[in-house]
């Protein structure tokens, strides 16, 4: 994924974002959390011939070490196709210090907590020092509500993202990628769903004021129907987050079989039911399945 370019079009996730958004397809940013999960992500873009994004918390980086980040990264860039490493959501400053430690590709840096001033000081403080690092950085602007995975339950009403401030958010900070909040909930959403909640004229508005240049991400898929993923894609959405959605069967699969097969048959069948959850919204739902 070499590049003749400068910063940041040198950097892995960037090329695999903005490659998406020329061609006209997404490109999903899977979270996992352990062994199976990140080889289960690379089994499925190279058998789809699909660009992909690995994603963690900042819990991984604490629980497991960035030895482990090191080992995803290390596995990630030797793939037949584009993958990069991503953190999600880094919500402690200190964190985001660990980060730029680790050979992850991006870092999304989560100031949705801090009033306006503070959110755009923390975002440009890791932008101006990944730089160096060649990596990339997503922010959310606005607040999404729900808790999950470490993130906090939030009590307050969200906080839309105002579609005439997201230009600004982006030149003040400098940064790559947005994702806004337009009625998206971490986690599970409130009776009527994402087809109630969601306010996709705000969403439009916010497509048409960043443009090609800052693609936007989509935070809050759980549940989601395959038809409003679409639906958010037409409105700009280049990234898809995706969690618990394709780790049903492989759960489902750990807890049919742990303690009546062998280990390393749980462990490699685990990794074929994972990678076929993840390989069904590459070809069915983001269409990035063939486009490497």
């Amino acid at each position: 994924m070499g590049s003749t370019f400068e910063y940041p079009a040198t950097n892995r996730t960037w090329q695999i974002i903005h490659n998406a958004r020329k061609g006209g397809y997404a490109v999903g940013g899977f979270c996992v959390y352990n062994t199976e999960g990140v080889l289960a992500v690379i089994k499925a873009a190279e058998r789809c011939r699909s660009p992909a994004m690995i994603q963690f918390f900042p819990w991984t980086m604490h629980f497991q070490g960035p030895e482990f980040i090191r080992f995803a990264a290390e596995r990630a860039h030797r793939a037949s196709v584009p993958i990069s490493v991503h953190l999600d959501h880094c919500l402690k400053p200190a964190d985001a210090d660990m980060a730029l430690q680790c050979p992850f590709d991006s870092i999304m840096v989560d100031g949705s907590m801090f009033d306006e001033e503070k959110n755009v000081e923390y975002v440009k403080s890791v932008v101006d020092r990944a730089r160096d690092k060649n990596i990339t950085v997503e922010a959310e602007l606005g607040r999404m509500e729900g808790g999950e995975d470490g993130l906090p339950n939030i009590d307050l009403e969200s906080v839309w993202t105002d579609p005439d401030g997201a230009a600004n958010f982006v030149k003040k900070t400098g940064v790559h990628f947005l994702a806004p909040s337009f009625g998206n909930v971490h986690g599970p959403y409130p009776p009527g769903g994402a087809e109630k909640h969601w306010q996709l004229d705000r969403l439009e508005k916010i497509h048409q004021a960043m443009g090609a240049d800052t693609p936007l991400v989509l935070h809050g898929t759980h549940p989601l129907s395959d038809d409003m993923v679409r639906v958010a894609m037409e409105k700009g959405m280049v990234k898809v987050n995706q969690n618990r959605n394709v780790r049903n069967g492989y759960h489902k699969y750990l807890e049919d079989n742990a303690g009546k097969v062998e280990l390393t048959t749980l462990q490699s069948e685990g990794v074929e039911i994972y990678s076929q959850g993840v390989e069904r919204l590459m070809v069915d739902v983001f269409k990035s399945a063939g486009k490497v």
